[in-house]
């Protein structure tokens, strides 16, 4: 069985990886393996080229045209555009690696092993990086066990936090981010209902993406909006998401930490403890991905310190001991850094409440 890693051991593994070594990542779909890619390697300055394998018709769309050499009366191939030109390194992103037709398979070969096509190389420390769809829903071309050792291979299961954290990072609109914290099952594929058909639209990171795309800056929605939402993530999926909307609209960690905290205390008295759980995981979030003015910080910092005060004077334990947690954890070290400098009188009221509750 294949080691299964989120996205922060992912980069992880990017970084220690030597460009000697190929990469498998298996996973479904639209949970943002080319994404994190382009991101990781572009910040190095280093292209990454993507070829859809299973797009492929034959070879020839990998190793590029025939043609004569006229002064050798060899036949040679023509570099397919993709191919470098200079000695720049590159990494090849090699998508839908088991979607690709059996022919084109064997050209990967030679490509994984000895980095050449055609008996052209790849410019040195250029990396191989390829991707599979795993699950019933596709169909698959069984890869040869030669070809699978020359990968490294790891199931890619990035978490829901992983996508919440980089939808703040990248303005995903802020309904879209609530809803997911309150259902993370809204995230990725749900499997869909048995009598409907291979059409049937179902939720994925990059879906919610496009719906934000549709969404952001429009305060009301419209029928129109509705409509346009069920077509990208499914009918299912889009009624629960605007039902939520309609019933269940929750501070934002923005609203929160940003506004008049004695007007919000009247909308956090018609709370639980689950809404509490799901603004907490706002705030932490909010607080590790975004970046703030240090004129904001004092606000911030001062509707903190309040919604935690307010969180003792209602006795919500349970909430209490959930921001600990998250308080005490290692997933948000910016989150920590901004309590520990700007909001002191709490760091040492969540100092104490841990070591109580331990």
């Amino acid at each position: 069985m294949s080691a299964r890693i989120e996205t922060k051991m992912l980069l992880k593994i990017l970084e220690e990886t030597p460009a000697s070594q190929n990469i498998m990542l298996m996973g479904k779909h639209g949970i943002g393996k080319s994404q994190i890619l382009e991101d990781f390697y572009g910040k190095q300055g280093c292209k990454v080229v993507t070829l859809f394998l299973g797009q492929m018709s034959d070879p020839g769309d990998l190793i590029g045209i025939p043609r004569k050499n006229e002064a050798t009366g060899h036949t040679e191939f023509m570099p397919p555009y993709w191919f470098p030109t200079d000695d720049t390194p590159v990494v090849l992103f090699l998508d839908e690696l088991n979607r690709a037709r059996p022919e084109v398979l064997q050209t990967i070969m030679d490509l994984a092993l000895n980095r050449k096509l055609a008996g052209r190389s790849l410019p040195k420390g250029s990396r191989i990086i390829s991707a599979v769809n795993c699950g019933e829903e596709y169909q698959l071309t069984d890869l040869d066990s030669a070809l699978v050792s020359r990968f490294n291979i790891y199931e890619f299961v990035p978490s829901v936090q992983d996508w919440i954290m980089w939808a703040n990072q990248n303005g995903i609109d802020e309904r879209i981010v609530n809803y997911i914290s309150a259902n993370p099952n809204a995230l990725d594929n749900q499997t869909a209902v048995e009598d409907l058909d291979n059409l049937e639209k179902t939720p994925d990171r990059r879906a919610w993406v496009r719906v934000s795309e549709i969404i952001s800056g429009k305060p009301q929605l419209m029928d129109v909006h509705k409509t346009m939402v069920a077509g990208i993530v499914g009918g299912l999926t889009a009624s629960r998401f605007f039902d939520f909307l309609d019933k269940n609209h929750l501070l934002t960690a923005k609203e929160l930490l940003h506004g008049d905290f004695e007007k919000n205390r009247v909308k956090l008295r018609n709370y639980g403890t689950p809404q509490f759980a799901t603004i907490n995981d706002a705030i932490f979030v909010y607080l590790e991905s975004a970046k703030f003015l240090d004129e904001e910080k004092l606000c911030m910092a001062k509707n903190l310190s309040a919604y935690f005060a307010f969180l003792e004077q209602e006795k919500e334990r349970e909430a209490m001991a959930h921001f600990a947690n998250m308080f005490s954890g290692t997933s948000y070290p910016n989150a920590l850094v901004f309590i520990i400098s700007d909001c002191p009188d709490l760091y040492s009221k969540m100092t104490k409440f841990v070591a109580e509750i331990r």
